[in-house]
């Protein structure tokens, strides 16, 4: 990471939500690295700390943690306020939360988790946007984090597949509903080792399956997810809107 020279989110304010650890946390990074002052949030009061501060030993100040639930209204509307009380206006917002509560086939999936997928992954998404909306700025941007899932979604994580495909259709929705004042992309990162997706390092085989599905015959890195995140959130993509950009190694996704 030393080698970025960029500072192209210099003056800005960003919002990442689920980013206290993996793709997340590595976006909040590269935003703030690149002059950004960055707010991460998560559920949990302790992973909220212990990111602030692994980023702060980073030489990182410019960086405000709240706990946040994105489903939870009282708390995402506590995001937004916060982020104005302290820095006065938003320009880019990440909206990476999203949880797999079960890895069973989507016919045999109970309506609670059908309901929870949808709620956190893709309706609280809406929500968050909602709330930000009157805040962001003339050229702000918005990034949803999808995955490769969302065009083949996976037999044991197809309701999980199916939200990230949703947010496909809601990127191209969002941008023409927010032009020309605000851009509206999406980033479908393939397999990246995290704790999230610990399945893809579960065994040696495992992980030698995944990388032979990729042309490059290596798993991402979370680094390389917020490289391509930083460049749609910045003025370097300001004549990008409504697009998906594929961060997965060459592995099949569509033509």
């Amino acid at each position: 990471m030393e080698k970025i020279l960029a500072r192209r989110f210099e003056g800005k304010v960003a919002i990442v939500t689920a980013s206290t650890q993996g793709i997340g946390l590595g976006i909040a990074e590269r935003l703030a690295l690149e002059g950004a002052s960055v707010v991460i949030c998560s559920r949990k009061q302790k992973n909220v700390d212990e990111a602030v501060e692994k980023l702060k030993a980073k030489g990182i100040q410019q960086v405000m943690g709240l706990v946040c639930h994105v489903s939870n209204a009282e708390q995402r509307k506590n995001l937004i306020n916060k982020t104005i009380e302290k820095y006065g206006k938003i320009d880019v917002v990440v909206s990476n939360a999203a949880v797999n509560p079960a890895n069973i086939p989507l016919l045999q999936t109970q309506e609670s988790i059908l309901d929870k997928l949808w709620e956190t992954n893709v309706k609280a998404a809406i929500l968050l946007l909602k709330d930000a909306g009157p805040h962001l700025q003339k050229g702000s941007s918005v990034i949803f984090i999808s995955s490769l899932g969302g065009y083949q979604p996976q037999p044991s994580m197809a309701m999980y597949g199916v939200t990230k495909t949703a947010l496909l259709g809601l990127t191209k929705a969002l941008a023409a509903e927010m032009a020309p004042d605000v851009r509206v992309n999406c980033v479908a990162p393939g397999f990246v080792p995290t704790r999230f997706a610990a399945y893809i390092t579960a065994n040696e085989a495992a992980k030698k399956s995944f990388e032979k599905m990729t042309l490059l015959n290596r798993l991402g890195t979370t680094e390389e997810v917020a490289a391509a995140t930083a460049f749609l959130a910045s003025d370097d993509a300001s004549y990008i809107t409504g697009e998906t950009l594929i961060v997965a190694g060459g592995t099949p996704s569509r033509l």
